[in-house]
């Protein structure tokens, strides 16, 4: 009898545990990131393999930077070549400001000499016109030379930021990516044609994974942003790990049920999908199962 009863209450126990479901099941996926070539040129080097942990702005490969490095040279000549066009002012109009010092010593003797009843009107309107006329002829010059050293200065600084530009570009002959991450897919090798816009690899940040679920509308209620969450990933068998997970979005839009997603209403045909982060501490897998359990 006491074997009896205690079969009855093995029974009893893995009853109660396989009535223990989930709330809701789903995949393990990280935020991936496409790294494309920014440059034309051929791929000199690129030290990267699949599985490779890269740092953020880790210089990984090479892209010939011959041609953007010409042009650059170009622009610099462009730039010594119009500098020597700059005119020097001070020294093209001396000439003028001498002429005009010397008239105008000459206009203040004779307008002495015209208050003593030395010298006539017409002189004194002679000397008061040629005055008149080389101060015009020093602005109009000045005009003409400012105008001239302000055209060189944009063309100079259109063509600086011609040459800013290039800098940037060489810049990016540096293949580095801005983020760090696990190398999951490389599209290119060293020799072959770099394009802009051409995928060279790709990377995932394995450490902050998260659990895309799926949830039925009778379970909105029940959570919210923010919620603490266990999560169970599913590695065969009864291989499993527990993990504590945060729930971070939520769909606003429901959908259909994916084909390989199972729900606490098997008749559900509309769900919700929701993300839950975890940190991966290295069993966790992109496309691995997991199943949710809400606290």
């Amino acid at each position: 009898m006491r074997n009896c009863a205690l079969l009855i209450l093995v029974l009893l126990v893995a009853s109660c545990h396989k009535k223990e479901n989930f709330d809701a099941t789903g995949t393990f996926q990280a935020t991936e990131i496409l790294i494309s070539s920014e440059v034309t040129g051929r791929i000199w080097s690129l030290d990267i393999n699949e599985g490779d942990v890269v740092q953020p702005l880790q210089v990984v490969g090479i892209i010939d930077s011959t041609q953007l490095y010409l042009k650059k040279l170009q622009l610099m000549e462009s730039v010594r070549s119009v500098s020597s066009d700059r005119p020097d002012i001070g020294k093209q109009i001396a000439a003028t400001k001498e002429q005009l010092a010397n008239q105008k010593v000459e206009q203040r003797r004779i307008q002495n000499l015209f208050q003593q009843n030395a010298a006539s009107q017409k002189q004194l309107d002679d000397i008061n016109t040629a005055v008149l006329v080389l101060e015009k002829q020093l602005e109009a010059q000045l005009s003409s030379l400012s105008n001239r050293t302000a055209s060189i200065d944009a063309q100079s600084s259109s063509i600086d930021v011609q040459i800013a530009q290039l800098d940037e570009q060489l810049s990016y002959c540096q293949i580095k990516p801005y983020v760090g991450g696990t190398v999951l897919d490389k599209f290119a090798e060293v020799g072959e044609l770099a394009t802009v816009g051409k995928p060279l690899f790709k990377l995932a940040d394995l450490d902050k994974m998260y659990l895309r679920a799926y949830v039925i509308s009778a379970q909105l209620a029940d959570i919210q942003l923010g919620d603490k969450v266990k999560v169970v990933a599913q590695f065969g068998g009864d291989k499993q790990r527990d993990y504590e997970g945060t729930i971070y979005w939520i769909a606003s839009q429901s959908e259909f049920t994916p084909r390989n997603i199972q729900t606490v209403d098997e008749r559900a045909e509309l769900v919700y999908a929701i993300k839950i982060s975890v940190a991966n501490d290295g069993y966790l897998k992109i496309g691995g199962y997991g199943e949710v359990f809400f606290q």
